[in-house]
């Protein structure tokens, strides 16, 4: 007969962040647990608040299931001996798995006979395998762990309760000092200590003691609650999907209520006012049908509506208080000018080795500099471009991003605009802190976007100059992050210059400074390895293949749309028919060309006329593909190499590459090279795995 079971650890309010994580952990690790168990069960719920993590086991079966297993002994050349008959090992190998030699049969595997036989392995009753739950508990991993009172285990924050119950019998076992029983807890304030007789009555009393343990369940009570006071008030409430998800992990009974502010705050830029609500107080900010900022905010109580006006009130006071300080920083601030602020910027450590936050200002603005020439950029755009790197760190010394730092380069842009800086200018601050995360938006001016890259270029370089190499999990400066923004970068802006361009820019500067570094040439692969890692990324998220980014890959990380570009084309073309020919004719070049010692291509040492006509057509091809990528045209690229097809088909059939004349052997592999080089341009096709099929 099958039993629910259930499993709850209680502890000390968990961050929000951690909790989602920690639930999917919890009911993965139990699913695996029980498979490898061999328990049988109906489904899992998993159950999560602040002070909870649960998993509740619908229709676990009573015992393991039996299972008949397949055992291997040795071969029969050794199980039997000449005359035929067993010999110790067989007898021993058969004894060991409780069976006789009468139970032996044998099997071929990969033209080896061995012996086998069948084990029939009985299942244990289920309440005697739970107590080893405790380990499932003990392999949850947080972001962070702790120690309380005398305890050697660490975990995210102390637990105070453990509950373990199959059908109504109690699972014992024991962490930190804490028995496992049938006793959980109702919310901290408004309800008790609770005993439960069976898992079934888990959510109900619960419920009853003002806890709603399923966090779809308390997510949607805000929401309606939401929604309720939009329809109520004719208010626009947007819900911040990551705002929404910490709140529901910040409460066990959610109870939406409505608070204001004074009219006058609605003064401050509405970024700050938002920053304050969602990021500090983690309030719903309220807008008017056409979108406006209100005066009134959203908030949600763990607990049930008893003197919610009160609530509403105490929350109103520290909303104004934070918004007082805002707007006290917000006058202060606008007081000095913008040189009052860079000023500062010289007492300011970015990193011990690479100086002040000043002295990085100084580089990215050689940075952009050489970006917006390289690109081409009018003198007008250049010069904006440059003013934006001037300043764009300024707004880290005032008194609203020291307070607010989630506000960085946003406010950058606001008072700058009120210095009298150009708009365009203004608004590349904001922007070259753009990407800030993987789905984040890129910015939108081709000013802002140089001095992005030139920005995370910067610390790029200059953290893997001093040694500061991400690895594993270590990477405090966000190098991975900042160096996948700046690849996206140049890629949505389809600019018309490669990585190692640009790498080449910075290292350059960095040879200029009197900085302690490592060696460059060692320097300059960690680089190229470390974004080749990242490119590599980025073009899995296109739906690539790995061995075409490996073939696109091999010789540079190139310019970023047209590598991507590239390797589309080679996805498609793997499996057509028609690319056949094509293929196979690059593969034989590029796999002979290696044995090539000279590079110099003789046409007076041609033999053939397959060979004149290779050469000739190999010429026609190199000015047409160059023209093509100059272009960055990627598939009019592959078109032209694919024109040599024929040529290199015919140039096989009629000569012999390795002949015996040294001279000409020397040659034909010299032709071959120069082939090789194009293609090779455009990918190592060898690393390809074809997939045409016949």
């Amino acid at each position: 007969m099958a039993k629910d079971a259930l499993f709850e650890i209680g502890l000390e309010e968990l961050p929000a962040r951690f909790i989602d994580d920690a639930a999917n952990q919890l009911t993965a690790k139990t699913k695996k647990w029980l498979e490898e168990l061999r328990i049988s069960y109906d489904s899992i719920s998993s159950y999560s608040t602040p002070r909870r993590l649960a998993i509740l086991i619908h229709g676990m079966a009573e015992e393991q299931t039996a299972v008949e297993e397949e055992v291997k002994g040795p071969a029969v050349k050794i199980a039997r001996n000449a005359d035929g008959e067993w010999t110790k090992a067989a007898i021993g190998f058969t004894k060991g798995q409780g069976k006789t030699t009468d139970d032996i049969y044998t099997k071929d595997i990969k033209g080896t006979s061995y012996i086998f036989v069948k084990k029939y392995i009985e299942g244990n009753p289920t309440i005697k395998l739970l107590p080893a739950f405790r380990d499932i508990v003990l392999s949850l991993q947080f972001p962070k762990n702790m120690h309380w009172g005398t305890e050697t285990l660490r975990f995210a924050r102390p637990i105070r309760w453990l509950v373990a119950l199959y059908g109504s019998e109690v699972v014992p076992f024991t962490i930190a000092h804490v028995q496992s029983d049938n006793e959980t807890y109702g919310h901290r304030f408004l309800g008790g200590r609770i005993t439960l007789t069976h898992p079934a009555e888990y959510i109900v009393k619960l419920a009853e003691n003002f806890v709603i343990a399923d966090p779809a369940k308390r997510e949607k009570l805000i929401t309606d609650g939401i929604k309720k006071m939009e329809n109520e008030k004719g208010l626009q409430i947007p819900i911040d999907p990551d705002l929404l998800e910490e709140v529901r992990n910040l409460v066990e009974y959610p109870t939406v209520f409505i608070g204001e502010f004074a009219d006058s705050f609605l003064d401050l830029p509405p970024e700050v006012l938002i920053t304050s609500m969602k990021e500090h107080q983690r309030y719903f900010p309220v807008k008017s049908p056409e979108g406006n900022l209100l005066p009134y905010f959203i908030g949600v109580r763990n607990g049930d509506i008893y003197q919610l006006e009160t609530v509403a009130k105490g929350n109103e006071k520290v909303l104004k208080a934070r918004l007082a300080d805002a707007q006290f920083f917000y006058e202060e601030d606008q007081k000095h000018p913008i040189d009052f602020y860079l000023q500062k910027l010289n007492k300011v450590v970015f990193q011990d080795k690479l100086g002040t936050i000043h002295d990085k200002v100084e580089r990215v603005i050689q940075i952009t500099k050489e970006i917006a020439e390289t690109l081409k950029l009018d003198d007008t755009s250049k010069q904006k471009a440059v003013r934006a790197a001037e300043i764009s760190k300024f707004d880290l010394m005032t008194n609203m991003v020291n307070e607010f730092t989630e506000l960085q380069g946003i406010m950058g842009e606001k008072y700058a605009i009120n210095f009298g800086e150009d708009e365009t200018v203004a608004k590349a601050i904001a922007e070259h802190y753009l990407p800030r995360h993987a789905t984040d938006q890129l910015p939108e001016t081709i000013e802002g976007a140089i001095v992005s890259v030139a920005d995370k270029l910067d610390t790029i370089v200059g953290c893997i100059s001093v040694g500061l190499v991400p690895t594993g999990s270590q990477d405090p400066y966000g190098l991975r992050r900042q160096a996948v923004g700046m690849l996206k970068i140049l890629q949505s802006g389809k600019w018309k210059i490669s990585v190692e361009q640009l790498l080449n820019i910075a290292l350059k500067l960095y040879q200029s400074l009197d900085i302690e570094q490592g060696d460059i040439e060692k320097t300059a692969m960690e680089l190229h390895e470390f974004l080749a890692l990242r490119a590599t990324y980025l073009l899995k998220e296109a739906n690539i293949e790995i061995d075409i980014i490996q073939a696109v890959l091999s010789k540079a990380i190139g310019v970023v749309d047209y590598t991507i570009a590239k390797a589309g084309n080679l996805s498609e073309k793997r499996n057509q028919a028609d690319f056949k020919q094509t293929e196979e004719a690059f593969t034989r070049v590029l796999n002979l060309a290696k044995k090539a010692e000279s590079t110099a291509v003789e046409s007076r040492l041609f033999e053939t006329p397959s060979e004149t006509f290779l050469y000739k057509k190999f010429k026609e091809v190199q000015a047409g593909y160059q023209q093509a990528k100059d272009s960055l045209d990627a598939e009019q690229a592959l078109l032209q190499l694919s024109g040599l097809t024929e040529e290199i088909h015919n140039f096989f059939e009629h000569n012999m590459v390795m002949a015996d004349n040294e001279a000409v052997r020397n040659n034909r592999l010299a032709l071959l090279h120069s082939l090789a080089a194009l293609i090779y341009d455009y990918a190592d096709m060898t690393q390809i795995s074809w997939k045409q099929h016949f």
